[in-house]
């Protein structure tokens, strides 16, 4: 095992797919230069595979989604850079109408190996255009598969997992975890995960935790603290791929501590945590003791002002608060 950076180990990923197969190339805003890309995750990769690989675009998310798309329709592998996650409104009708309805539409003669990659979510004082989370809303799009990783070594081996799959994939990087350097153990050798398979990050038998992204960290802070301190053992479960989602092991958690808080840093309506919400209602009602827990972020755009945007997103005292109320 070595130590990488939440960036370095997304790096590796790009790095050695790339290598191993000439199809597979990036385009975007700002990959092809110094920088790669404005936190720099495609660092060093224009200067190893050169321009034809390392593609620079216009400023413009519909050009670089519609190159993307007629690309892998040619046989290709892109991966389309969107910097921030607020941006893919801007290509919606590409990814809406084209993209996700391709295959279905032509009747699966065709491939459209296509990863988009974006920043999603807050804690860097970015801003309300710069720091949206956009699962709920790309949810239900039929046709997209949805990752959202929060450990280095999910970074690493669902987005080798994400370039090889032959259907378009949203691939959204932790902002606050690139830029703040978010560090873990991944193999010296290769490897890849499902697509499709959760993670169960620390097991508990009082109450599970469904929590996304950046919430793993803070869920898991929180879990240690009221073990220590309340005797309450919570069992928190990453999902790793919003779609497709993991509903066995989720489903399986709820039936062995019979509640469940989900922790999504969106704002609660119309969010996945309002969907696993649902599903464990349909197919789990019967194994619920209290009801189900939402702590999510405020029905608001994301606050500039540091104080606000600290008081905006989850934290483990409203998911200790949560979990307290039904244990």
């Amino acid at each position: 095992m070595k130590t990488v950076t939440y960036m370095q180990a997304f790096n590796e990923a790009v790095d050695e797919e790339m290598a191993r197969d000439k199809t597979v190339f990036a385009l975007g805003e700002d990959v092809g230069n110094f920088w790669g890309n404005a936190l720099g995750e495609y660092k060093g990769l224009a200067a190893k595979y050169g321009a034809e690989r390392l593609r620079q675009t216009p400023i413009s998310e519909t050009a670089i989604v519609g190159a993307a798309i007629g690309a892998a329709a040619c046989g290709l592998r892109p991966i389309a850079v969107v910097m921030f996650s607020d941006f893919l409104g801007v290509p919606m009708d590409e990814i809406l109408n084209q993209l996700t309805k391709m295959r279905y539409m032509f009747g699966g003669i065709i491939k459209l190996p296509v990863v988009i990659t974006s920043y999603s979510g807050a804690g860097f004082q970015a801003a309300a255009q710069h720091s949206k989370n956009m699962e709920g809303l790309f949810m239900t799009i039929p046709g997209l598969k949805i990752v959202s990783p929060a450990t280095p070594y999910d970074v690493k081996g669902l987005m080798k997992s994400a370039i090889r799959d032959d259907n378009p994939v949203l691939f959204l990087l932790r902002s606050v975890l690139l830029a703040g350097g978010l560090k873990g153990e991944i193999p010296e050798e290769e490897y890849t995960i499902p697509l499709g398979k959760a993670d169960i990050k620390k097991e508990g038998k009082d109450v599970t935790v469904v929590a996304i992204g950046t919430m793993v960290h803070r869920a898991l802070a929180c879990a240690e603290k009221l073990e220590k301190e309340k005797g309450i053992s919570v069992e928190v479960i990453d999902p790793r791929t919003i779609v497709p989602l993991d509903k066995e092991a989720i489903i399986n958690s709820v039936k062995k501590t019979n509640k469940l808080v989900i922790m999504d840093e969106e704002p609660k309506t119309g969010s996945v945590a309002a969907e696993i919400a649902a599903i464990v209602v349909e197919e789990a009602f019967d194994s619920l003791d209290a009801p189900i827990k939402r702590v999510c972020a405020p029905d608001t755009p994301v606050p500039f002002s540091p104080v606000l945007e600290k008081f905006w997103m989850p934290d483990e005292e409203n998911l200790a608060k949560a979990i307290e109320e039904i244990v």
